[in-house]
């Protein structure tokens, strides 16, 4: 059987990129499908991630601003709080847009999968990107079944500081936060993140 394809990753032509992977092999046929189908609403239930991963804080908000208790939708703001200040630009946070959401399902295959890209804050009239890394970066985050095996993904590609927008000060923390994560500092967040998805536990 032909290896269901994730469209949503984009190609990575600059920068750096991560892919951070975790899979679960069940028993049967049923505990695999229930087990994707409880993992799969949690990739949606943003609003828990921090809970689920011990991670920063994520909320969402709808596209007119408003913070919204419901799982994510396209065209949907994701609000990041990570440790340390944030920028500016951002009212202290960093922020992403979710640009494409995705559902495949073929005979024994099943995926979902969320791509997010770093964005202005939609309460800033000005179109700085409020995140440290550019918005050409986009972040791919994956639940995918394969018979009775279940994995969680996030795929990260075309990873750049963002330095060239913002204040002085925006400009220096991108830097040294991108810098991070370019090293790898970021890959042990988001392989928490993608345990919790599959366990939904810290």
């Amino acid at each position: 059987m032909k290896k269901l394809k994730n469209n949503l990753v984009p190609e990575q032509v600059i920068g750096s990129q991560m892919d951070v992977v975790e899979e679960r092999k069940l028993n049967s046929l049923i505990q695999a499908q229930e087990f994707f189908s409880a993992a799969a609403k949690r990739l949606l239930l943003v609003n828990e991630w921090g809970k689920i991963s011990g991670l920063s804080d994520f909320k969402i908000f709808a596209p007119d601003g408003t913070e919204a208790i419901r799982s994510a939708q396209k065209g949907d703001f994701i609000r990041i709080d990570i440790p340390g200040p944030g920028p500016l630009s951002g009212g202290g946070f960093d922020w992403v847009k979710i640009e494409e959401i995705g559902n495949e399902h073929d005979g024994d295959q099943e995926m979902i999968s969320m791509r997010v890209r770093p964005c202005p804050s939609p309460f800033n009239q000005e179109e700085q990107t409020a995140h440290f890394l550019k918005d050409h970066a986009t972040s791919t985050f994956t639940i995918r079944r394969d018979r009775i095996t279940v994995w969680a993904e996030e795929h990260g590609r075309n990873e750049q500081a963002n330095t060239d927008e913002g204040n002085l000060i925006d400009r220096a923390r991108n830097l040294i936060v991108g810098f991070s994560a370019k090293l790898g500092l970021s890959y042990p967040q988001w392989k928490l993140l993608v345990k919790g998805l599959l366990d939904g536990r810290p």
